[in-house]
């Protein structure tokens, strides 16, 4: 399976048993940052915590057992994680989520704009430029609101930041 039929398996079954997540961070690059970038991680943030209880008796259902704070699955590569919420990029909740509709799935994921966003919000805070390059991948290969991620970062204080980012945007 690729990250986008496993994640959209495991967030159409989570919301069967009425846990509701969204997928956020690298693996919201995967799917739109043009194919250069692909993350073991999958991220979902719960909407409203349902308890780690819940999460390990709903997901062992599909095969995942939890190992230190991942969900694994013997026949993936990949692993789930379930960072604390409030679902947020910087200091702000998402602007839109996107429903992306899988063979295994429907699976709820932040926006191109907001995983721009997301990335970036790393690079700002932690000068993680791995996440800046993979908001740059994401800007280049998905249709993004430059204007919207400008207005985020001069609220966020990262003006001068997303100067550099605009930049190499531009080229």
């Amino acid at each position: 399976m690729t990250p986008g039929e496993l994640a959209a398996l495991v967030c159409s079954h989570l919301k069967a048993h009425d846990i509701d997540v969204v997928l956020t961070g690298g693996a919201c690059v995967t799917l739109y940052g043009g194919g250069s970038f692909v993350s073991y991680d999958l991220d979902f943030i719960e909407r409203v915590a349902a308890g780690r209880r819940k999460l390990k008796t709903v997901l062992a259902k599909i095969g995942f057992s939890e190992r230190d704070r991942y969900f694994r699955h013997p026949e993936s590569e990949f692993f789930l994680e379930f960072p604390a919420g409030p679902l947020a990029v910087g200091n702000e909740p998402p602007a839109a989520l996107r429903v992306l509709t899988f063979p295994t799935g429907e699976l709820l994921a932040l926006s191109p704009t907001d995983c721009v966003k997301d990335r970036l919000a790393a690079f700002f805070h932690w000068n993680d430029l791995e996440c800046f390059e993979q908001a740059l991948q994401v800007a280049k290969a998905s249709e993004v609101d430059l204007t919207d991620i400008e207005r985020w970062a001069i609220k966020e204080g990262q003006g001068e930041k997303f100067g550099q980012f605009k930049e190499r945007c531009a080229r």
